[in-house]
């Protein structure tokens, strides 16, 4: 499926901003499921200077500063995506096996899976993660197969209500009141499996917009999305190791407890990755620092996706 993204983004200040500094993470990255064919970024007004560089977990990140005093700012993504269904695959590692490899030895190897097992800013390590999912993450069952459950229950046990949380209510407080938007779900969905020892990471991207004549509108369409991928050991998959050496062979399966869908690598071909990282504040599509002025804002963000 070949699919173009138009991402827009709108600031408007009160009063105008004399200068300022933004980060962007909007460009799509490649994976063996999708490849990026064409990407631009437009800033109005013109930048005095813009360099794209990779960050610590291999996104695209673009910088850009503005030197002129300015009351709008108005960035526009543009990407076309070729993706592809992800494969068929099963993994029989139960949750207490792959808890256990990545549980600390010393003079063990570094595994790059092993970053996304700690706690970080927006998923914290609290009891009530645990309670919550000890039904599905039972230590002898299959981590997949409790994967799927925990995604399936969450779908199920929560509302999505886009007015019921803000970019910084805490998952915690998400989970008390079971409702919130797909990156509350996500945190959520963290902050239970990297509680058993289970390395999971932050997804951000986006989701077809109109679905294919016959099937259902997913959730979360008219705006950035965000899902969890897992890591399972696997004979077959990739090593996921550093310069010292192999430490496991395994593959990334996505989760998105917003839609009740999963896949490896990615939740269906209707799905854009743009990055990963420990949680939203990682990959936050565009953030910045303002100086002079921009005291009251508003922000309009627009989300296009559709077959090229």
């Amino acid at each position: 499926m070949q699919l173009r993204i138009t991402h827009q983004t709108r600031y408007r200040y009160t009063p105008p901003v004399q200068h300022a500094q933004h980060m962007a993470w909007l460009q799509p990255i490649t994976t063996p499921w999708q490849q990026l064919q064409e990407f631009s970024l437009e800033v109005d007004p013109a930048p005095a200077s813009q360099h794209v560089s990779t960050d610590v977990f291999g996104n695209q990140r673009c910088h850009f500063s503005l030197e002129q005093p300015h009351s709008e700012l108005l960035v526009t993504a543009r990407s076309l995506v070729q993706t592809t269904p992800p494969p068929i695959r099963y993994s029989h590692a139960s949750c207490a096996q792959v808890r256990d490899q990545f549980a600390y030895r010393a003079g063990q190897q570094f595994s790059q899976a092993a970053e996304f097992l700690y706690p970080s800013p927006y998923v914290a390590r609290d009891d009530a993660f645990a309670r919550y999912a000890a039904s599905s993450l039972a230590p002898d069952r299959c981590l997949f197969e409790a994967c799927i459950e925990l995604t399936a229950r969450m779908h199920a046990d929560f509302r999505y209500a886009p007015d019921s949380t803000s970019l910084h209510t805490p998952a915690l407080t998400a989970l008390e009141q079971r409702c919130g938007v797909c990156q509350d779900f996500a945190h959520i969905m963290l902050s239970c499996l990297r509680g058993f020892g289970l390395p999971a990471r932050y997804v951000s991207g986006y989701l077809l917009t109109s679905p294919p004549p016959g099937q259902p509108r997913l959730i979360g369409a008219d705006a950035s999305h965000a899902w969890v991928s897992v890591f399972l050991p696997d004979a077959h998959g990739e090593q996921v190791l550093d310069v010292a050496g192999v430490q496991q062979h395994g593959l990334w399966c996505d989760f998105d407890p917003t839609n009740n869908r999963f896949g490896w690598g990615t939740p269906g071909e209707d799905y854009v990755t743009v990055a990963i990282g420990r949680d939203f504040g990682d990959v936050t599509p565009l953030r910045g620092v303002l100086h002079g002025g921009g005291q009251g804002h508003t922000l309009e963000v627009g989300v296009t996706v559709e077959p090229a």
